[in-house]
């Protein structure tokens, strides 16, 4: 059993490996919107936003209800947000308890000195 929870956390890692994803529980912790909304907020494409909520629905981190022609997008479980938090405020920590700061194009060199030194 144990086993088969990790590996599906390691799926929903993996899914999450996608930043748009994550914006996309960012958005959604607070309640339900619809995919045009999301897409907006993502300043991403109606067709690229689906993709990435057919992904995430299918790994079972979304739930979805119809109203009319809209299909409106909830988390699956909060939980899966406050993990979410928890990891971002975990590496903000991280970052500026080094003096790093959390800059944009020191992330790629951070996480490969993290890997190399791990």
């Amino acid at each position: 059993m144990q086993k088969k929870i990790l590996e599906f956390q390691a799926e929903v890692c993996k899914t999450f490996s996608n930043h748009k994803r994550l914006e996309v529980i960012n958005l959604l912790k607070d309640g339900e919107l619809t995919a045009s909304d999301i897409a907006q907020a993502l300043a991403t494409t109606k067709a690229n936003t689906s993709q990435h909520l057919a992904v995430m629905r299918m790994r079972g981190l979304l739930r979805t209800r119809r109203e009319g022609t809209s299909i409106y997008y909830r988390i699956a479980n909060e939980k899966l947000a406050h993990a979410c938090n928890l990891m971002r405020d975990a590496l903000a920590q991280i970052t500026e308890s080094e003096g790093e700061g959390l800059h944009e194009n020191r992330l790629p060199e951070i996480a490969r000195f993290r890997n190399v030194s791990s």
